[in-house]
């Protein structure tokens, strides 16, 4: 049996759990990430071990401090609550219940700046550990491990020839590519894990491209 390093000693963190502090605050900080704009409100809809421990395990205070982009190991973590005031975030913790939901699973609902609506589902897996299952109601798999680029896109004839392309021409190497859509030229999304970063000017090449509507790289 494999077990990761991360599962035997746990991640470098402020406490008290890898799974519902370290791996919230993680959580949180790659959906603030990976919907990239200003969000003036924030609403945490708490599913399963997460909804009924958030106090006493501090998931709440990490879920906070994770959308303000503060790291796991990062001191000002605990002072989650008064930094979202000083900066004018709004938010809300309510339980709710997410069939088939991994037991450490919040559904983040981020109100932008522009009136536009983002959601972010995704679960806290263990040892600080994350995966990203949903982003805007599509259904994804995405650790964050490596080098991840999200593309939204309309479904085409030749737009994963034309992604994977533009990478191949960087020489960068795709470890993984998982693609969902819609419904058959509606809206559809590509995750791809690379080898190495993925430098601006590929971003912005991507983001040249016919029928491409958004373009995300977590590095």
């Amino acid at each position: 049996m494999e077990i990761s390093i991360f599962e035997a000693v746990g991640p470098v963190m402020i406490g008290p759990s890898s799974s519902h502090t370290a791996g919230a605050a993680r959580l949180a900080r790659m959906a603030a990430e990976l919907v990239g704009q200003p969000f003036t409100h924030v609403e945490f809809g708490l599913h399963g071990s997460f909804a009924k421990t958030y106090r006493g395990h501090g998931t709440d205070v990490a879920l906070v401090a994770g959308v303000l982009k503060i790291k796991e190991d990062d001191e000002l973590l605990k002072d989650a609550f008064r930094l979202a005031a000083e900066q004018g975030l709004t938010y809300r913790f309510y339980e709710t219940e997410l069939s088939g939901a991994h037991e450490n699973t919040v559904c983040i609902t981020f109100s932008m700046a522009n009136g536009k609506i983002r959601e972010v589902v995704g679960s806290s897996v263990g040892g600080g550990q994350i995966k990203i299952c949903k982003i805007d109601g599509f259904p994804l798999e995405m650790s964050l491990n490596m080098t991840t680029l999200l593309v939204l896109h309309r479904d085409a004839k030749g737009m994963i020839y034309r992604i994977t392309h533009s990478l191949a021409d960087h020489e960068i190497n795709i470890a993984t590519m998982r693609l969902t859509r819609q419904d058959k030229g509606a809206m559809a999304c590509c995750v791809i894990e690379t080898d190495s970063d993925i430098p601006d000017e590929v971003i912005a090449e991507l983001e040249g491209l016919k029928d491409v509507h958004t373009v995300k790289v977590i590095h």
